[in-house]
């Protein structure tokens, strides 16, 4: 069997090592899965996602010239269906005052169309002012009314 970059298929793991995992493949080939393809998430022990003699499916990422074959299993999974998201769905929302909070999309009660990007840039920079004066607001009342601005003790 003749193996080419993009193919799925099915092997047997037949050496685990710390940067990832020997497959043998259809035809006598062995690949290797660089412990970064194993999964879709952080993988620190490889042997918490592979067993020895364990059946696996990959897909060929290359082929080098000496013959060698990189594989991945997280791009042979099947993509997990998404949520359709409707167009008509409101701006996600994050907790105000935390990083992130600023709404880029239009605000409910706005026409349905984009905003342009000044409209967005000129929310971002009010949003912004906003959030500068009360951040100096709440730092001026921790420090017991006195701003640096003479209105303290003079030396």
């Amino acid at each position: 069997m003749q193996l080419e970059v993009g193919m799925v298929l099915e092997g047997k793991v037949t050496g685990i090592t710390k940067f990832g995992a020997f497959i043998e493949l259809p035809g006598g080939k062995t690949g290797m899965v660089h412990i970064s393809e194993v999964a879709p998430t952080f993988v620190k022990e490889i042997r918490d996602f592979v067993t020895e003699n364990q059946t696996v499916k990959v897909k060929v990422l290359s082929i080098s010239e000496d013959g060698k074959v990189s594989l991945s299993m997280k791009k042979a999974m099947d993509p997990a269906p998404r949520p359709q998201q409707r167009s008509s769905a409101p701006a996600r929302s994050v907790s105000p005052g935390r990083p992130g909070s600023f709404e880029w999309q239009g605000s409910r009660g706005r026409s349905s169309e984009p905003a342009s990007f000044e409209d967005m840039m000129s929310r971002f920079k009010q949003a912004s002012d906003e959030k500068m004066s009360d951040l100096k607001r709440v730092t001026e009342n921790k420090r017991g009314g006195f701003s640096r601005r003479g209105s303290g003790q003079q030396k």
